[in-house]
């Protein structure tokens, strides 16, 4: 941390003499943060290292493999795809976003992150995960809103409610 000091000087009357009194102020600025290690020996380090790897290549993996067959398939160009295809992409977004600055940190030996880049990290994260939510209220939400009778036939208790009201009717005329 930096710290920086500026001198004040400051003209203070005291029953009728000059005075002349000085004043510190201590300005700090962050820099950077300073991180709790996940291990302190080196070999934890490296297996903290080979696991974060390994996990984060296969969420890459298969949330590559649900984008591409999302994209490719036309099959699959529905709401409930649409819907998985944007959990798989939130899934990418924080994963990239926190992953390799750890594997980064267990690999090298690292404690600190600069602010910016905790601040990018933050708003990244933030930004994913507030994607995730909109998304989720856009297929919860704006889908059957939109189309209710489809999503109401789907139910099957509405869709035997649909036709005992039918056939009732039908049976009065």
């Amino acid at each position: 941390m930096r710290n920086l000091f500026s001198a004040v000087i400051v003209f203070s009357p005291a029953k009728g003499s000059n005075v002349w009194r000085k004043q510190m102020s201590n300005i700090s600025s962050i820099s950077h943060f300073l991180l709790l290690p996940l291990a302190d020996t080196r070999q934890l380090q490296l297996l903290h290292f080979c696991l974060f790897l390994g996990i984060s290549l296969a969420a890459l993996l298969a949330n590559g493999l649900i984008i591409s067959a999302v994209a490719c398939g036309h099959l699959l160009h529905t709401p409930m795809f649409f819907f998985l295809l944007n959990l798989a992409l939130t899934d990418l977004g924080s994963i990239l976003t926190t992953v390799p600055k750890a594997m980064h940190n267990s690999l090298w030996d690292t404690r600190n992150i600069s602010y910016t880049g905790c601040a990018a990290q933050l708003f990244m994260l933030s930004s994913s995960l507030a994607l995730d939510v909109v998304v989720s209220v856009l297929y919860s939400v704006v889908s059957p809103a939109l189309n209710p009778l489809i999503y109401s036939l789907r139910n099957q208790e509405l869709k035997a409610a649909a036709w005992t009201l039918i056939n009732g009717q039908l049976q009065k005329h």
